[in-house]
């Protein structure tokens, strides 16, 4: 017979994170601004995308973006440079953001003029995927280069997301051992309601039916 108690301390961590994560959602939901959960591994094109959505969207909504990183404030200044609010949270050797950090930097950055932020979180297909930050949606952003396997090797990542972009479109040509159909059916295997947009940031291919996307959730979201 055991004479000692077990912790579970994750499970704790994740119990706790989720009631920070629904009470920063109910906070959102009172000021009609909409958090876009933004993922990705390193070098996807996140922040490329985000400046090419942005164009296309600044002038029908006020739109804020929250630049996660370890280190360096680039990021934020290439978003910056757009005219949009932007801020940067260095997590400081963090490979993911929290609920409760994300409502802390949400209250210094001041959102409840905006309409749509994006949280553009650290650069990880593993850490992200199991925190709730409070988003309104979650999105990733996956890049030919990295191969149409990726749901088989991080199948939480794309089981949480209400979107995923296949980036960097205009490189099939060369990475042609990619496949479109391969990787559909994979996301929806693991998540049969997630919307899925093949684009790439650097043409625009694909864009105005993600910034529909935005429109349209955006929309929604405040009429509620």
């Amino acid at each position: 017979m055991k004479d000692f108690k077990v912790i579970e301390v994750k499970r704790s961590i994740f119990e706790d994170n989720n009631a920070d994560a629904d009470r920063l959602r109910a906070e959102l939901k009172s000021e009609g601004t909409f958090l876009l959960n933004l993922m990705s591994s390193p070098g996807a094109g996140k922040t490329t995308t985000l400046k090419r959505t942005i164009s296309m969207l600044k002038d029908e909504m006020k739109i804020g973006v929250m630049e996660a990183d370890i280190d360096s404030d680039v990021d934020a200044q290439a978003i910056s440079e757009t005219g949009v609010r932007a801020i940067q949270i260095h997590t400081g050797g963090m490979c993911h953001l929290d609920a409760d950090m994300t409502r802390q930097e949400i209250r210094e950055f001041g959102t409840e003029d905006l309409d749509f932020v994006v949280l553009e979180n650290v650069g990880n297909l593993v850490c992200p995927a199991e925190f709730d930050t409070g988003s309104t949606k979650n999105a990733m952003i996956l890049s030919v280069p990295e191969g149409d396997d990726k749901p088989l090797k991080y199948p939480l990542m794309f089981s949480i997301c209400d979107v995923v972009l296949i980036n960097k479109c205009d490189t099939l040509s060369v990475f042609d051992d990619f496949s479109k159909e391969a990787v559909k059916e994979r996301i929806l295997k693991l998540n049969p309601n997630a919307k899925i947009f093949f684009v790439s940031a650097k043409t625009g291919e694909g864009f105005e039916e993600w910034a529909d996307w935005i429109r349209t959730e955006v929309s929604e979201y405040q009429k509620q």
